[in-house]
This record gives C-alpha cells, sequence and structure tokens, in this order.
C-alpha cells in the first residue's frame, strides 16, 4: 500500500484541506493523518473505507492510482462490477477514445481497471460520436464477419447488464475469455446470455452476469480488411486512421 501515503496528500490538497481539518473529517488526530502522508504508518482498513467513502473514490483506486500522475477527479465508480473507471478528457474538455489494439489485448483482463495501463494506451476522438464514454477494440479471428482481424470496434460503455438489448452486438470484457465481440441474447429471465457469433461456424455460448467484467455497445467499426496481415501492427493502423481524418494524440511520456 505504498502508494496510499502521496494520493492520501494529493485528496487533501485537492480539497484544500489542512491535516487538521481532514484529520477532524476522518475523525483521527492530525499526527495520525500525518504519520499516513508520511508513509510511516499505514491506515488500517476501516480508515481506508472512511477515506474512501469521504472523498467517492474507490479503495481500489486508492490503493493502486498514482494520483500524482491520474487525475483522482477523472476515477469514478461506475455499476456493480466496476471498482474504478478512468475517464481521459483532451484540452478542450471533450472525451478522448482509448485504442485498445492487438498487442493489448491480453493485459486489459488486468490492466482495465488500473489507470496507469489505460493511460498507456493509444487515443484517438471522433467528431461524429454520442454523448458517453467510448473505447476502440481490435478484432480478433473470423467471428464477426464482415470484419476481419485488425480491424476495430468502437463500443459505448454500458454501465448496467440489464442496458444490454437483445440481439445487439457488444464488445465484453469476461473472466473467462478476456475480449470478446459477439451478438448477445438475453435469456428470458436475464439470469445469463448468448453469446453468438455472425460466422456460423462458431457455436453459442453462454455467460452469466456477474462473469461480464465491462460491457461496450458497438457504435461504429473501423474496416481494415483491404490490409495485408503483416501491415496491421499498431503504428500502421494508427498512421491509416490519421490518414481518414481521426484525430489521433500520442501518449505524453513523463
Amino acid at each position: 500500500m505504498e502508494r496510499i501515503s502521496s494520493n492520501l496528500k494529493v485528496l487533501r490538497e485537492l480539497k484544500k484541506l489542512s491535516q487538521e481539518q481532514m484529520a477532524e473529517q476522518l475523525n483521527i488526530t492530525r499526527a495520525r493523518l500525518g504519520a499516513y502522508e508520511e508513509g510511516r504508518n499505514e491506515p488500517p482498513i476501516d480508515i481506508i473505507l472512511r477515506i474512501a467513502d469521504y472523498f467517492k473514490i474507490s479503495i481500489d483506486a486508492l490503493l493502486k492510482g498514482d494520483f500524482n500522475k491520474t487525475d483522482p477527479t477523472s476515477i469514478l465508480r461506475i455499476g456493480r462490477n466496476r471498482l474504478l473507471f478512468p475517464v481521459v478528457i483532451d484540452k478542450n474538455g471533450r472525451d478522448v477514445i482509448e485504442v485498445v489494439p492487438i498487442r493489448a489485448r491480453a493485459g486489459y483482463l488486468n490492466g482495465f481497471a488500473d489507470p496507469e495501463f489505460v493511460d498507456e494506451l493509444p487515443r484517438m476522438s471522433l467528431p461524429f460520436l454520442p454523448a458517453g464514454k467510448h473505447r476502440a477494440f481490435a478484432i480478433k479471428g473470423d467471428s464477426m464477419p464482415p470484419l476481419k482481424e485488425g480491424s476495430y470496434v468502437v463500443g459505448k460503455y454500458i454501465e448496467e447488464t440489464e442496458d444490454i438489448r437483445d440481439g445487439n452486438t457488444y464488445v465484453l470484457l469476461t473472466k473467462n475469455d478476456g475480449i470478446v465481440y459477439k451478438r448477445v441474447q438475453v435469456s428470458k429471465n436475464k439470469d445469463y446470455f448468448t453469446l453468438v457469433s455472425d460466422n456460423k461456424e462458431y457455436q453459442p455460448y453462454k455467460v452469466k452476469p456477474d462473469e461480464v467484467l465491462e460491457m461496450w455497445e458497438y457504435v461504429c467499426s473501423i474496416h481494415l480488411g483491404a490490409y495485408k496481415q503483416e501491415d496491421l501492427n499498431t503504428e500502421s493502423i494508427l498512421g491509416m486512421l490519421k490518414s481518414m481524418k481521426v484525430e489521433i494524440q500520442k501518449i505524453k511520456k513523463d
């Protein structure tokens, strides 16, 4: 829990509180709070819960995030499935779209809730998207024609499994299969989903709502089927998107 000391100080300064004022809010002594901020002591779980409740921020973000690099005001607690959700905006206050290329898919299951992992993803913006949070995912395999491997699906974040509409297509992050793009059929009692491929060579399979960690409803796709497989590396794909007048933002390194 080495990050909690610096995160605690950032949160306090964000609220423009003195140590004495914040200690009073948390019902602890100023000396105890000072020890937490200086890393001389670690707060017990009951104090961590008080801090998370007071700042309306998830425990996961408090313990794992680095608020010196990630704006804590952009981390939201959303839905039952997510502990934290980094929302990135550009200098004009517009949401930007994180791009999850093929090479990042394997790490996404472990990193989707990590602000630092999300912050390292390439980004783009599309001016025609509706309101909401969007992310672009590289397609793997040929189960959803006409999309081929290397093409991208842009999805809008769906907070609750109850918001999934029967028969629509979604990018889902599941505990067992990681990122999948499928057509979703909702059971009558809404106790499971059947994930269906448009390519009939692939058999449907079922997942329970509690196995789904993230849901992104299909908004649009970027077809790259005309390009050779060896050309579909991350750098060339971002170059193609830029040539299509898609605004690409380079990741700023410290």
